[in-house]
Formats: C-alpha cells, sequence, structure tokens
C-alpha cells in the first residue's frame, strides 16, 4: 500500500476520534495561561482535520507533515471549507525556516510515532526555537497502560460498505512500544470489487517523568500534566496523557 492511499484512508479510520476535544483543550489551555496571540503551528497536522477546525476557531494556523501525501489531502480540506492555511513538508524534529508561533501543538498522539528518546528530545528543541516567550507547547501521548493492556496483542475491526479495516497490534521490539498491522478492504465501484491495502505502523512511549525531564532539559517549564481530556492528574490507567509547557524564564533571555 502506497502512503498516498493510506493518507486518503486515513480519515476513515480516525472518523470516531474527538477532535473536538482536543480542539477544546487547546483554546481552554490559551485561556488558562493567558496565551495573547492566535499564530497556531499544528506539527505532524497530517490530513489537516484539527488544523481546518482550529482555523475556523479563530487561529493563525500552519501546518507541518513529514507526508506529502498527508498535506495534500489537508491542504485540499482546508481550500473546501474556504480557508487558506499555509502547509509544509518537514520534519518537526528539525523546523527550520518557521516563524515565532504563540501556540505549538502536537496532538493526537502523533509523537508516539517518533521511534527513538533522541528523536524526542530533538523535537523539543525545535520546538522551543519557535515558541514565543509567552505562547505554550501541548502534546499528547499514549500512556504505557494503553500500549501494554489496550494494544498489544489486540484486533480491532470496522466493517462498512465502501470501506473495511482489520487493525492487528503486536509488541514492538522497543521498551513500550507497539507495532500496527492495518489491513484496508476498499470497495471499487468500477469492478464491484474490494481492493485490499496494508500498512505497517509504529508507536513507542515513555513515562510521564521521562517526558517532563526531557522538556525540562530544552529550556521548558511543565505547567500542567493531565489525562483523558478530564483535567485530573494521570493514575494507572489513564489512557492518554496530556502536557503544558511554556520556556522556562532563563531560556527567555
Amino acid at each position: 500500500m502506497s502512503y498516498q492511499q493510506f493518507a486518503y484512508l486515513y480519515d476513515e479510520l480516525m472518523k470516531d476520534a474527538p477532535y473536538q476535544e482536543w480542539v477544546e483543550f487547546v483554546k481552554d489551555r490559551c485561556v488558562k495561561y493567558h496565551v495573547e496571540g492566535t499564530r497556531l503551528l499544528d506539527l505532524a497536522c497530517g490530513t489537516g482535520e484539527l488544523s481546518v477546525r482550529l482555523a475556523q476557531d479563530g487561529f493563525q494556523v500552519t501546518g507541518v507533515d513529514l507526508s506529502e501525501d498527508m498535506l495534500a489531502v489537508a491542504q485540499a480540506k482546508a481550500e473546501e471549507n474556504g480557508l487558506r492555511i499555509p502547509f509544509f513538508q518537514q520534519n518537526m524534529a528539525d523546523l527550520e525556516g518557521q516563524a515565532e508561533f504563540d501556540v505549538i501543538g502536537i496532538l493526537c498522539d502523533s509523537l508516539n510515532y517518533l521511534q527513538t528518546e533522541e528523536e524526542v528530545r530533538a523535537t523539543f528543541s525545535s520546538v522551543i526555537q519557535h515558541l514565543s516567550n509567552k505562547g505554550i507547547f501541548l502534546f499528547d501521548v499514549h500512556s504505557i497502560y494503553k500500549i501494554e493492556h489496550l494494544f498489544i496483542n489486540q484486533t480491532y475491526a470496522s466493517s462498512e460498505e465502501s470501506v473495511s479495516f482489520i487493525w492487528n497490534s503486536f509488541a514492538g521490539e522497543s521498551l513500550n512500544s507497539v507495532e500496527h498491522e492495518l489491513s484496508f478492504f476498499v470497495l471499487d465501484e468500477q469492478t464491484d470489487k474490494y481492493d485490499r491495502f496494508d500498512e505497517l505502523h509504529f508507536q513507542r512511549t515513555y513515562t510521564v517523568q521521562q517526558y517532563s525531564n526531557w522538556l525540562v532539559e530544552a529550556g521548558f517549564e511543565v505547567l500542567e500534566v493531565s489525562a483523558d481530556f478530564e483535567n485530573s492528574d494521570p493514575h494507572s490507567q489513564s489512557e492518554r496523557i496530556f502536557f503544558v509547557a511554556r520556556k522556562h524564564k532563563e531560556s527567555q533571555l
């Protein structure tokens, strides 16, 4: 399966994702931490679903993703909604030529697609170089509990008339990692037969303390850590961990 094909199937896979909750999370934290500007960088923006929603809510959004095909879908989606959103094909661990932003987000567990801790740390260092002094950096990741108990050795499936999929997850080679095997069955309306496309994805996570330490090392002050869109502290069975950080005063010099 080419990534171009997966890019167009991604929205089908994610159609039940709580996108509006991510939008509300961003808006709430902007109010809570008195963010004055609206310039927002959506890193690993994928097909642009959040970019479009955030732009519709008044943010001046810029989207960045590594996949040219994902960005093509995102651009078409923005145009369909009458929005002008600049999209760039870049690695979030090595941003170049970007301006300064009031909000930078890596949402929808996109950070978990980085395969090494060095890439995570490089991303934090890259982000802080493009964040305004009073801005905030937000991201969410899968918890170790979710990787171990809700992904590994689990199977998920969806059966629809035009697109169906089977999603199998297995333990990855690295600690706290998972490999997702995705098989899509897409109806070809001309032949009335289904074409099969396969895709393999890797995700890896770390402890809350590791993420917090790497943020501090990069020059951030960790403002809060919460779980599952509930504004509550993470616990042993939390599934999604949210971080909010800003530049430490010493990093603003």
